[in-house]
C-alpha cells in the first residue's frame, strides 16, 4: 500500500488547502478523541467504526476484500476478489491512516498490524484509486480516535531503517546507501532473481518468456544497441553481480571492466567470472563511478550503465555524464538504462503522501529524474542522443516474476532476513508492479553517442540490426 516515488511538486491550491484542513480536522478529531477517552467504545462500536472508515476510504474499483480482526468480512464490489486485506487488531487502522500515508501504511505492514493474503499487488495499487478530498479527510480524521488504544504515542522506530552518515551523495554516503540495499545477502537475492542474478528490468519480446529468457534477451538487446565488436573494451558502471560483463565477454568477445560499490556483489561477481573462465577478459572492482579513469585503463570503446543512475542524485547527474563522456573514446556509445519519474503533478498533496517509504527503507538517497532531465544532462556533457526506448511494461512483468519467486521462497527468505525485512521486500516488489503498469514509474534505455572528430556517430541508419 506504499505510494510509488513521484514528482515532489504539487499545486498551489493544495498548499493553501492543507493548513485550514488540518486545523478543522484537528478540532473535529480532538473532540472525538476526548469523547472516546471518556467513554471507551465497545468491541461492536469499534467494528462499526472500522467499517465506516472502510466505506469512506476504499475505492469502488478495488479488487480485494477486507477482513477485520473479529472475522467480519467486507467484500469487494467485484467478485471474485484477488486478495484479502486482513486487519490484525482494532488498532491497525489508526496506525495505517496517519500522515504521510506511504510511510504509515508501509510501517504498519512491517510491524504486522495488517497482512495481505492472495495477490499482494491487488492491494498495493490502492494508492492510485484513493480519492482523499477535504471532506473525506475530515470524516476520516473524526472517526479514527475511536480506534485508539491510549495516549501512548507512536510505535517504536523500526530497526531496519537506513542510517546514513555524511553529505548526501558524497562518496562515503553513496557507498553506505549502496551497501544498505545490495549487501543484504547474496543468498537472499538468489531466491528470486534469474540464474545470472541480473537485478534490472528484463526484456519480454513476446510477453511469454521465462525470467531467465527475459534477462538474457535484455542483455542481448543492450549488446546489440551498443554494437559491441570483438576486441573492444567495455566499461560496465554499476556491474552488480557481473551478469552484463560475463554475457558481453562470452557472446561478443569484448574485454570488460565492471565497477560497483557493493562488496557482496563484488565477491559473488568475481566468483562467477572465475567459474566462467573469464579472468583474462573480465575485471570487476570496488570503485566509485567518479573514479572510473583512476585505474589507468584509458578510454573505453563502449559503456553500459544498467540500473545505476538512480543512485547518482540530481545534483550529481551532470558530473556522472561528464565522467562517462571523458571515459569514452570518440565515436563510442553509452547505454544508460534507468528508472525515471513521470513528468506529471502529484495526485495527493505532499503533506499527505510525501514520506518516501522507498527512500527510507529500500533505496536510501535514491532519486528518479524525468527522462527529459536525464537527456538534457547527457547532452550538456557532449553526448548525442541516438535512441530512447521506454520499457515500463517489461518492468511490470519482471517485477511479477520477482514477487512470485519471493513468495515461493518465503520461508527461506524469512530465515535469511528476518520477518520485518522479508515483509519489506514483499511489500516493495508488489507495490512496484502497479506503479509500472499504470505509468507512475517509467524505465528508459537511452543510447548516447560521443561523436568522433568528424562529428560522426557510429550507429547504423536503421534499427534493423537489433532484431535480426
Amino acid at each position: 500500500m506504499t505510494a510509488s516515488p513521484r514528482s515532489a511538486s504539487h499545486s498551489t491550491s493544495s498548499r493553501r488547502t492543507a493548513p485550514a484542513l488540518l486545523v478543522a480536522a484537528g478540532l473535529g478529531a480532538g473532540l472525538a478523541a476526548r469523547q472516546a477517552l471518556r467513554a471507551p467504545p465497545s468491541p461492536a462500536q469499534k467494528r462499526e467504526t472500522a467499517l465506516r472508515i472502510m466505506q469512506v476510504m476504499l475505492p469502488e474499483r478495488r479488487a480485494f476484500d477486507v477482513r477485520l480482526w473479529d472475522g467480519t468480512l467486507l467484500k469487494a464490489p467485484r467478485q471474485p476478489a484477488r486478495a484479502t486485506l486482513v486487519l490484525n487488531s482494532e488498532y491497525a487502522l489508526d496506525r495505517m491512516l496517519r500522515f504521510p500515508l506511504d510511510i504509515q501504511m508501509g510501517e504498519a505492514y512491517l510491524r504486522g498490524d495488517y497482512d495481505i493474503e492472495g495477490e499482494v499487488s491487488a492491494v498495493t495499487s490502492i494508492g492510485d484509486d484513493l480519492e482523499l478530498t477535504p471532506t473525506t479527510l475530515l470524516r476520516l480524521l473524526a472517526l479514527l480516535p475511536a480506534l485508539r488504544r491510549t495516549r501512548e504515542g507512536s510505535p517504536e522506530p523500526l530497526a531496519i531503517t537506513a542510517k546514513l552518515e555524511g553529505p548526501s551523495h558524497s562518496r562515503g554516503r553513496d557507498q553506505q546507501a549502496v551497501q544498505y540495499h545490495y549487501d543484504v545477502s547474496n543468498d537472499f537475492y538468489k531466491l528470486w532473481l534469474d540464474r545470472r542474478m541480473v537485478y534490472s528490468c528484463g526484456y519480454f519480446p513476446t510477453g511469454t518468456e521465462t525470467l531467465d529468457e527475459a534477462q538474457a534477451a535484455k542483455l542481448e538487446h543492450i549488446c546489440r544497441k551498443l554494437r559491441l565488436q570483438a576486441g573492444e573494451r567495455l566499461l560496465d558502471i554499476g556491474c552488480g553481480w557481473g551478469g552484463m560483463a560475463i554475457y558481453a565477454a562470452q557472446h561478443y568477445g569484448v574485454r570488460v571492466l565492471g565497477v560497483t560499490l557493493s562488496e557482496a556483489q563484488l565477491h559473488e561477481g568475481q566468483a562467477r567470472v572465475r567459474a566462467a573462465g573469464l579472468e583474462d577478459r573480465v575485471t570487476l572492482e570496488l570503485r566509485d563511478y567518479r573514479d572510473v579513469l583512476a585505474g589507468g585503463e584509458g578510454q573505453f570503446d563502449k559503456i553500459s550503465s544498467i540500473g545505476m543512475a538512480e543512485h547518482v542524485g540530481s545534483r550529481n547527474l551532470a558530473a556522472y555524464f561528464e565522467t562517462a563522456y571523458r571515459a569514452l573514446k570518440p565515436g563510442g556509445l553509452m547505454m544508460n538504462h534507468a528508472i525515471a519519474s513521470p513528468p506529471q503533478p502529484r495526485k495527493l498533496p505532499q503533506w499527505v503522501e510525501g514520506g518516501n517509504f522507498a527512500g527510507k527503507y529500500v533505496f536510501p538517497d535514491g532519486e528518479l529524474q524525468p527522462i527529459f532531465e536525464t537527456l538534457q544532462r547527457a547532452s550538456e556533457a557532449g553526448f548525442e542522443v541516438r535512441d530512447v526506448e521506454n520499457l515500463r511494461e517489461h518492468y511490470a512483468l519482471t517485477l511479477r516474476h520477482w514477487a512470485d519467486n519471493l513468495e515461493a521462497h518465503g520461508e527461506e527468505a524469512r530465515e535469511t532476513l528476518g520477518e520485518q525485512r522479508f515483509r519489506l521486500w514483499r511489500l516493495y516488489l508488489n507495490a512496484c508492479v502497479p506503479a509500472f503498469e499504470r505509468g507512475n514509474l517509467l524505465i528508459f534505455q537511452s543510447l548516447l553517442a560521443k561523436p568522433d572528430e568528424d562529428r560522426r556517430a557510429h550507429v547504423p541508419l536503421s534499427r534493423a540490426d537489433l532484431y535480426v
